[in-house]
């Protein structure tokens, strides 16, 4: 995954002083690293919010301090790296509080066995009702008929037993049931952490990905992604408020693919770019130059 932005000049420095505030040999993790060593959300967290920054800033480096995007949102962890965009938390400030976020969701996610389980199509009522006869959580709702069930082993497997009509059940590969009450452990660690920042109010508009509420406090913006740790996230509502702030483009920040995809059911008629590696730095600038404007 970053193996070719260590090619980028000045990248590859930039990720060695990421390293060192998150604790964690990044280049390695990033370029070599097996499946098994990444999916430790102690790891995964990091690794994820870094990779959107640096491309972040290989994106608008060269445009100037006054080039920046209009909207900014992130998914679950993605919030990370999205209030960093904002300018509510430094690149550093947002490393730290995913470093520590990561190692207490790993630890609350080792309590017991817990995970995550996509579930695309049906009928969103009776996917609501699957979910609450099994005892399950509605983790992320993202729209484009995609909602993520989460909760333990069990009830996972019952949910695959008897999956909604219409339905695909697809479980994914993460450590724990994310957002939802199996992480309220979690939670006052993070805290603890987010209490020690001076987080300044957005220079752009935020959404928060709890309800797709426009964020104007800096504060309000790190509270939010403390409790966002145990409570879902509403993609949905984030996208539904990109359609009425009007937004035109969208760029997803590296490692893109998955909200791109969704925006193709979720956000009709904006023309959107993933930035997967550096191959795609031309487009998404192209983007910026014919959506996006100065400051």
């Amino acid at each position: 995954m970053l193996g070719p932005w260590l090619e980028v000049p000045d990248l590859a420095d930039r990720l060695d002083r990421y390293a060192d505030v998150t604790e964690l040999d990044l280049r390695t993790l990033g370029t070599t690293a097996d499946a098994d060593a990444i999916r430790d959300t102690s790891v995964a967290q990091p690794l994820l919010v870094a990779a959107s920054l640096l491309s972040l800033h290989a994106l608008l480096g060269d445009a100037g301090p006054d080039v920046r995007p209009d909207v900014t949102a992130g998914h679950s962890v993605g919030e990370l790296a999205a209030v960093a965009v904002a300018g509510v938390l430094s690149d550093e400030e947002a490393l730290v509080l995913v470093r520590e976020r990561g190692r207490a969701m790993a630890d609350a996610a080792a309590v017991r066995p817990t995970g995550m389980t996509a579930v695309v199509g049906g009928r969103p009522e009776e996917v609501a009702e699957a979910l609450a006869r099994q005892g399950l959580t509605a983790a992320n709702v993202n729209g484009g008929g995609q909602v993520v069930a989460a909760g333990t082993a069990e009830q996972l497997q019952a949910l695959a037993d008897d999956p909604p009509a219409r339905a695909r059940v697809i479980p994914l590969q993460v450590a724990g049931a994310f957002h939802t009450e199996h992480m309220a452990p979690a939670v006052e660690h993070v805290r603890v952490t987010a209490d020690g920042l001076a987080p300044a109010d957005p220079a752009v508009t935020l959404l928060s990905n709890a309800d797709g509420a426009v964020v104007t406090s800096g504060a309000e913006a790190v509270d939010r992604l403390v409790k966002q740790v145990a409570t879902p996230v509403r993609w949905d509502r984030c996208c539904e408020r990109l359609v009425e702030l009007g937004v035109t483009g969208a760029v997803e920040l590296c490692p893109g693919g998955v909200l791109t995809g969704l925006a193709r059911r979720t956000l009709p008629g904006v023309e959107t770019v993933a930035i997967k590696s550096p191959d795609d730095l031309p487009a998404a600038r192209d983007l910026v130059s014919r959506h996006g404007g100065t400051r």
